[in-house]
């Protein structure tokens, strides 16, 4: 079994009720067992031009796994959850129902043409490392260090709700 961060967001639609059944559905997959969700922080929204005063602000958190699932697997798992949950990729970094992305997997270092690990930008996230830091207080971001440094370095705002 590999441990895996997967950081959860959602600003459209009843976002709680979506992320808690995002969350009990992966719980129940093959090969997946939840170790730990972290609590929900509410964001602003971010698009490829910053940050959107305008669009809906986002609920974020993340999900602690120990899978059987390789990495790739797990990737198509999470895109069915999404798919499920009415998540439509017609803007990147646009508005979702669900968002679902692999942080860390065991520590694993890979980039290919589906998948980059770590996530190239969870290193600058306070929505991913303030979460992953309430779960697991001495994570590492493969190749960049403690969450604790990564979130004392991040400086984008985060509520807890």
């Amino acid at each position: 079994m590999t441990r895996a961060v997967i950081a959860f967001g959602a600003n459209l639609g009843d976002r709680e009720a979506t992320i808690a059944a995002a969350t009990r559905e992966l719980a129940d997959c093959d090969g997946v067992e939840l170790v730990a969700v972290s609590p929900v922080y509410e964001t602003a929204a971010i698009k490829t031009t910053g940050v959107d005063p305008s669009a809906p602000g986002y609920l974020n958190g993340v999900i602690l796994i120990e899978t059987s699932l390789d990495p790739h697997a797990l990737l198509d798992l999470l895109q069915r959850l999404e798919v499920g949950h009415g998540r439509v990729r017609d803007e990147r970094w646009g508005d979702r129902t669900l968002d679902l992305d692999l942080i860390d997997f065991g520590g694993r270092e890979l980039a290919d043409e589906r998948l980059e690990l770590p996530h190239p930008r969870a290193w600058q996230r306070a929505f991913v490392l303030q979460p992953w830091l309430d779960v697991e207080p001495g994570g590492v971001l493969a190749g960049r260090g403690p969450v604790a440094e990564l979130r004392a370095a991040a400086s984008d705002e985060v509520v807890r709700r």
